[in-house]
C-alpha cells in the first residue's frame, strides 16, 4: 500500500470530518480539527515489537467473503479503505502496512475503540476501590441526579444495559448520537447528558449507546480527581509500553470525548491488544531490556469475567440489533465478543472500520484502521472479521489452512464455552 498522502479537504471540521472525501485526511489529523489533551506514554521504555516471519505471504491467503465470493487478504484490504493493517502473533510483528508513507508514525482516530480503553481504566479504578460498580451514577456524578442516569449503576453502563433512551442512529440527523455530536461543539457533552431520560428499567436489554461510556468517563474522573487523559496515561498507555503519546479530543468545554476521542499509533494499539491477549499483563523489563516476569495492567479477573458469558449476558445481547452482525456474541465491560472460525474473539470496535481483533486460540492480534464511507457497513465488517480469523488460523497452523469452525483444527484453548448458556440460538429470533 503506497497511496499518496491525502490533502486536507476543504470544509473539514465540526460534525463533517468523517464524511468522504474528508475522512481520508481527517482520521490522521483529528487534533487539528478539535481541542485535544495529550495521553502521555511516560518515561519508561516502549515494549519491543520484534519482527516475526509469516509462514506464507499473508496478502495471498485465500478466504471466502461475506457474499460467498472467493477472495484474498489483499483484495479485502484494497476494498475496505484500509489505512493500516498490523498482525502480531506470539508477541512478534509478522505483518505491518500503511496506506501512505509516514503513516506508521501518525496517530489515527480510533473512534469507539476508545470505549475499550476507558473500560480498562474503570477496571483498575474498581480494583483499587476508587469506584464501586454497584453504586448509582448520581453517587459519583451529582450533576446527573435529575437525568435518566441517576440510579443506573456503573455496572449497567459497563455492559450498556441502562434503561436510558438513546438512539445510536448514525444515518438519522435527528438521532441522539448526532444531536450529541452537535452539542460537543456548542454546549458540551455534560450539558447533553443531563437531558437524557429513562424509558425502561435499568439492567435489562443490551443496547449500544455511546452516552453510557461518556457517563462512565465522567464518573471515573470525578472519583479519581484526574482527567481521562491522565488516567489513560497512568493506567493503560505507560504500563503497556506505548512508543508514542496518544491524544483524546475534547468538547467545547474541554471535557474529553470518552466514547470515541482517542487517536493513537497503530503499533500502540497492537500493544494494547497484546495486553488483552495475555490476560491483562505485559512483560516486566529486567536487566538490559530482557523480560523479568510479568506486570499486571488490568486485573486478570476482569478479563476472565469479560470472556466468560452466562445466559443473562447472552440473552441481553440476543435481543439487540447487534445480534444480526455478531451472531452468538456478547458485550461485557466495554468489550465486544463473537464466536470466530477458530474460537471466541475479543474485539475493540470503532465506526468507519476501526478494529483491534484478539484471538486467544491462534495467539494473534490484528489491528485494522480505516476510513469507510459509512459509519456501519455489514459487508466491510464481516469481510474484515473473516480476514482476521483466516490470517490467525493460517499463522497458528504454520501456513496451512486449518479446518474451520469453533474448536476445530487447532490445539489449545477450548472455544465456545458458554457456562451453561445457549451458545447457538435460533438466528431468526425476534429483535426489539
Amino acid at each position: 500500500m503506497s497511496d499518496p498522502v491525502p490533502d486536507p479537504a476543504t470544509g473539514t471540521g465540526g460534525t463533517t470530518w468523517l464524511d468522504p472525501p474528508r475522512s481520508a485526511w481527517a482520521v490522521w489529523h483529528l487534533d487539528e480539527l478539535a481541542p485535544s489533551a495529550t495521553v502521555r506514554r511516560g518515561d519508561g521504555p516502549s515494549r519491543p515489537l520484534p519482527a516475526g516471519e509469516a509462514p506464507v505471504p499473508l496478502h495471498d491467503v485465500p478466504l471466502t467473503r461475506y457474499n460467498g465470493a472467493a477472495s484474498t487478504v489483499r483484495d479485502v484490504l484494497a476494498t475496505t479503505e484500509t489505512d493500516a493493517f498490523l498482525v502480531v502473533r506470539d508477541g512478534r510483528l509478522v505483518h505491518e502496512e500503511y496506506v501512505h508513507e509516514g503513516a506508521g508514525e501518525g496517530r489515527h482516530a480510533v473512534l469507539s475503540v476508545t470505549k475499550s480503553v476507558v473500560g480498562c481504566v474503570v477496571a483498575v479504578l474498581a480494583d483499587r476501590g476508587v469506584l464501586d460498580l454497584s453504586a448509582p451514577v448520581s453517587h459519583y456524578v451529582p450533576d446527573l441526579a435529575g437525568s435518566g442516569y441517576a440510579d443506573a449503576t456503573l455496572r449497567n453502563l459497563l455492559d450498556m444495559r441502562s434503561g436510558v433512551r438513546f438512539v445510536e442512529g448514525y444515518s438519522d440527523p435527528d438521532s441522539d448520537i448526532n444531536r450529541m455530536d452537535r452539542w460537543l461543539v456548542d454546549d458540551g457533552m455534560h450539558a447533553y447528558l443531563r437531558t437524557l431520560r429513562q424509558e425502561r428499567p435499568h439492567g435489562e436489554a443490551f443496547r449500544y449507546r455511546s452516552s453510557e461510556t461518556d457517563v462512565l468517563g465522567w464518573a471515573s474522573e470525578n472519583a479519581a480527581g484526574s482527567t481521562m487523559a491522565e488516567l489513560v496515561s497512568q493506567i493503560v498507555w505507560a504500563p503497556i509500553g506505548a512508543e508514542a503519546d496518544a491524544y483524546i479530543s475534547c468538547d467545547a468545554t474541554g471535557s474529553p470525548v470518552h466514547d470515541g476521542g482517542l487517536a493513537a499509533r497503530a503499533r500502540d494499539l497492537a500493544r494494547f491488544g497484546m495486553m488483552l491477549l495475555d490476560g491483562g499483563t505485559v512483560p516486566a523489563p529486567g536487566v538490559d531490556g530482557e523480560p523479568a516476569g510479568v506486570r499486571t495492567v488490568v486485573p486478570a479477573r476482569w478479563l476472565r469475567d469479560s470472556w466468560g458469558v452466562d445466559s443473562d449476558i447472552r440473552t441481553a445481547f440476543l435481543t439487540s440489533p447487534s445480534e444480526l452482525t455478531y451472531r452468538g456474541g456478547w458485550y461485557r465491560n466495554q468489550l465486544w465478543f463473537r464466536p470466530g472460525d477458530y474460537g471466541d474473539v475479543l474485539m475493540c470496535l470503532g465506526i468507519h472500520g476501526q478494529l483491534v481483533h484478539v484471538c486467544r486460540r491462534t495467539r494473534t492480534v490484528c489491528v485494522k484502521l480505516s476510513h469507510w464511507p459509512h459509519p456501519v457497513d455489514i459487508d466491510r465488517s464481516q469481510d474484515t472479521l473473516r480476514m482476521c480469523d483466516t490470517v490467525g488460523g493460517v499463522l497458528a497452523a504454520g501456513g496451512r489452512t486449518p479446518s474451520q469452525g469453533p474448536g476445530r483444527g487447532l490445539r489449545g484453548i477450548t472455544a465456545g464455552v458458554r457456562h451453561g448458556s445457549p451458545s447457538r440460538l435460533h438466528p431468526d429470533a425476534t429483535l426489539t
